[in-house]
């Protein structure tokens, strides 16, 4: 078996058609993925059906922006499906402060966090940054937002204009039944990127079909 760096994006790997990143801790599983040793080194399989950056990837997303050291503001992140991966990138001189507001996931992430030591858990509701902005004691590179919200563009942006430091990246996932279930999912896309434009330069956009229906994956640049 094949284990080949990204091309472009640090800490991503390449095992033959699968997409994969180096395990921080070694033997620990965190949601059934694959593991796959290779000269002594141990990746897990990021499964690109599971995770929206991931089957943004998979699709040929031009821009990651995440690194070794960086630290991140991750809305909407559940269980610590794809933040375990994102934990694997940004490694242990990087941080993720993870807010969700289901009391039930964040005691599943919980245990992820404990275990990994880079992952900072925040029951809270992203709709309100304010009742959780003691908690994050720093400005964040990247700020990613993955939540079923009517209201996903303002949330991302209030919170971008709150924790982003300047010229930081934001990454979101439209979902677009989420946003309007009458309206055709690529009307929602650019009604989502007008009102996006107006705080960031979008560097990149990826459908998500068919690994992830009904949405759209965009990496930014805050103005």
């Amino acid at each position: 078996m094949t284990v080949k760096p990204h091309k472009k994006f640090e800490g991503i790997f390449s095992i033959e058609k699968k997409i994969a990143t180096i395990n921080l801790i070694p033997g620990q599983r965190v949601y059934g993925e694959e593991l796959v040793k290779e000269a002594g080194v141990e990746y897990r399989v990021w499964d690109h059906y599971r995770s929206k950056p991931a089957a943004a990837i998979k699709k040929g997303l031009k821009e990651f922006p995440l690194r070794r050291g960086m630290k991140i503001l991750y809305l909407g992140i559940a269980s610590g499906t794809t933040a375990s991966h994102f934990s694997d990138i940004v490694g242990r001189e990087g941080i993720i402060y993870g807010v969700d507001p289901a009391e039930r996931v964040l005691r599943e992430l919980i245990r992820v966090a404990e275990i990994r030591g880079n992952i900072v858990p925040i029951l809270a509701d992203g709709r309100k940054p304010e009742t959780y902005q003691n908690q994050i004691s720093e400005k964040v590179d990247v700020v990613y937002e993955d939540v079923s919200d009517p209201d996903q563009i303002k949330i991302l942006i209030r919170n971008c204009e709150k924790f982003l430091k300047p010229n930081g990246f934001a990454m979101i996932a439209i979902k677009s039944q989420s946003i309007d279930v009458t309206m055709q999912p690529k009307q929602i896309y650019k009604e989502c990127l007008q009102e996006l434009e107006k705080k960031f330069d979008i560097i990149d956009k990826k459908e998500l079909d068919p690994y992830e229906k009904h949405h759209l994956f965009v990496v930014m640049r805050m103005k």
